[in-house]
């Protein structure tokens, strides 16, 4: 009997946790977030196209390197390249949707996932994702196509650091807490997976396994945004992934 009760009180908080574990918040529309714009015919809810137009013109913007100088475009992925790759994306990635946030939108940052949100769950997520992708990392890390890709990225820990915080910050602001928490208030869940097409995007290019790869981290990482209602947990994960597998590769290519 004790055995059998010991067994449905382990079942009953195993129940509560995994309810716990999904139990994601609200995302109510207010009378902005469902505003309509009437474009030639076509009603449109005005802050989700005016987000998606946005993300889709900064990325452009990026794709085509137009701000980036000659010179240092011929430095092509080196960590001097990159480093300036990242400070052109806080502009891009960063201060443009949190202007339009601010002025266009007249809302709180803290809306679109610059909230410390849900830091318990975020930060145990993040630290079990991250243990997760260790071993997967620097598993893939070490093979011919990732050190040929990011080996000529290779640089102290330090530098990684810097270049990754303030180009992946940017990134995961704009592409989620910026498109995806706008259209979370407009369309529901269903704005987590149009989010995941600016994501995919912006990889192509890379290795192959990482690009596909991408449909399933990014919708993770979407996932955590939206069970914590922040950018933060996501960025900490993306940082340390990127960083980890740019300091094996280089040194699978050093060798």
């Amino acid at each position: 009997m004790t055995d059998a009760l010991a067994g449905a009180t382990d079942a009953s908080r195993l129940r509560t946790l995994a309810a716990r574990f999904v139990d994601g918040p609200a995302y109510p529309a207010s009378a902005a977030d469902v505003r309509m714009v009437r474009v030639l015919g076509l009603d449109l809810p005005l802050r989700a196209t005016t987000a998606l137009l946005v993300v889709t013109l900064v990325l452009l913007f990026d794709f085509t390197r137009t701000a980036i100088p000659a010179e240092i475009q011929a430095l092509g992925r080196s960590a001097a390249a990159l480093r300036y790759q990242a400070l052109e994306r806080m502009i891009l990635f960063g201060l443009v949707p949190a202007l339009v946030i601010l002025l266009a939108f007249r809302d709180r940052l803290a809306n679109y996932g610059l909230a410390i949100g849900d830091w318990r769950w975020g930060l145990g997520l993040a630290a079990a994702g991250g243990a997760i992708m260790t071993p997967i990392v620097v598993a893939i890390g070490a093979n011919p196509q990732f050190s040929a890709y990011y080996g000529i990225s290779g640089a102290p820990v330090g530098d990684l650091l810097v270049t990754n915080v303030l180009d992946l910050v940017p990134a995961e602001f704009l592409m989620r807490g910026f498109v995806m928490f706008t259209l979370l208030r407009t369309i529901g869940p269903l704005g987590l997976v149009v989010a995941q097409v600016p994501f995919v995007f912006v990889h192509l290019g890379k290795p192959e396994i990482e690009l596909f790869s991408t449909l399933l981290g990014g919708a993770a990482f979407g996932w955590l945004d939206w069970r914590t209602r922040s950018i933060w947990y996501s960025a900490l994960a993306h940082v340390y992934i990127l960083t980890l597998i740019t300091v094996v590769a280089s040194a699978g290519k050093g060798a």
